[in-house]
């Protein structure tokens, strides 16, 4: 049995993803059920500003998970070049998932939905974008380093160097991960405005900025610039967390980061009031690198608070709603948008008090608890019937 600094270190990444779930479930179930009175008040202001919450989360969490499946193959000694088809083609696997559920949406809306929506840059295709890039930035930086170590020779360093130099090249790829991230942040606001790619086609160019067919990017999509940034923060984050000098401190990184993060929230809001702007366009809610920078903070603050409350709260203490959640997060993603937003609705759209959606939006949550009880419990059942021809295991692979 895993100790329960080890157990800790994993259930925190469900125990954040489930959440991302609740505030998304909040988000979507009072944006689509509301009346108009309704969403003219405070109420409804606070929930959209929770709704800013589950994007970051689950592009950040898929960082620091794609970091944990890159360690592990890694340390199978695998080249570079194998680990980046294995990290890649699952990538590949999210955005095909987000491919079919924008078909099956259309589908299922045969008759009033365009077509355009077929095209429309949704978080499962930014999620997969993200993984397909993580693999190419870590294939790059592992290629690099075995080619500097076949040029060097390690034998010929010293020996505390040459332990260093054997393993994989993680304060590499951490730099390269924190590189990326800022890049793609502080080109976004040009990449929306100036920069604007605009010879090509919308379908393209909205994976760029989310224009969709609109002529302007729409902040409501999840184009490259700036979501993917956050998956690589999550990345450079979950290196370091995996370092055996993090290791070493159990509970200390983890802390570490929620204070890095109070300092990137008070930067961003001091880089924010300085009277020179580096963009002629400025737009601090959507495309402004000090938002990102404080979202950033805040997702560090988030990541420390989840750790400590699996390692010493309630969470481990027998059944956990939210690691549930967490652990079958893309099922309960794709099966709960089209009964808040689609056709199948389970209250009247745009017509109820809060305490009506408040109601839909229990419902929801425990229709989705239940949708992922019996997932988790069907594998187990499968596994027991299926255990006298094999025993092979199931490996989780961020969503």
């Amino acid at each position: 049995m895993n100790p329960p600094a080890a157990q800790s270190r994993l259930a925190y990444i469900d125990w954040m993803r489930g959440l991302a779930c609740v505030l998304m479930f909040q988000t979507h179930c009072y944006d689509s059920w509301l009346n108009p009175s309704a969403r003219q008040s405070t109420f409804f202001m606070y929930s959209q500003l929770g709704g800013t919450f589950p994007a970051p989360l689950f592009l950040f969490l898929a960082g620091i998970s794609f970091a944990l499946v890159t360690e592990k193959l890694w340390q199978k000694n695998l080249p570079p070049a194998q680990i980046a088809v294995t990290t890649i083609r699952r990538g590949a696997e999210i955005f095909g998932f987000g491919l079919l559920f924008r078909l099956q949406e259309f589908a299922i809306s045969w008759g009033w939905a365009p077509i355009s929506d077929l095209f429309r840059v949704d978080i499962l295709n930014t999620i997969g974008l993200s993984m397909i890039l993580m693999g190419a930035m870590c294939w790059i930086v592992g290629s690099l380093w075995s080619g500097l170590k076949r040029t060097v020779g390690a034998p010929s360093l010293p020996r505390s160097v040459r332990q260093g130099w054997e393993t994989m090249p993680r304060t590499a790829l951490v730099l390269a991960a924190i590189a990326t991230s800022l890049a793609i942040s502080l080109l976004t606001p040009l990449l929306w405005t100036t920069w604007r790619p605009s010879f090509l086609p919308w379908p393209v160019e909205s994976y760029i900025n989310g224009v969709h067919n609109l002529g302007t990017p729409q902040p409501w999509l999840f184009p490259i610039f700036p979501w993917t940034a956050f998956a690589f923060a999550g990345l450079a984050v979950g290196f370091l967390l995996q370092s055996p000098w993090s290791r070493a401190r159990g509970a200390s990184p983890f802390l570490w980061l929620g204070g890095a993060g109070v300092v990137l929230i008070l930067l961003s809001r001091w880089f924010d009031r300085m009277s020179f702007q580096l963009y002629p366009v400025y737009d601090y809610w959507h495309t402004s690198p000090n938002f990102f920078l404080l979202r950033v903070g805040m997702l560090g603050m988030i990541l420390a608070g989840c750790y400590v409350w699996c390692r010493w709260g309630l969470a481990q203490w027998g059944f956990s709603p939210l690691i549930l959640l967490g652990q079958e997060s893309l099922l309960v993603y794709w099966v709960h948008i089209e009964f808040v937003y689609g056709r199948v609705s389970i209250l009247p759209k745009h017509s109820q008090s809060i305490r009506g959606a408040t109601l839909g939006l229990l419902t929801i949550t425990l229709a989705m608890l239940g949708l992922a009880w019996l997932r988790r419990n069907s594998r187990k059942w499968l596994a027991r019937l299926r255990r006298p021809i094999s025993s092979a295991g199931d490996v989780h692979i961020p969503n």
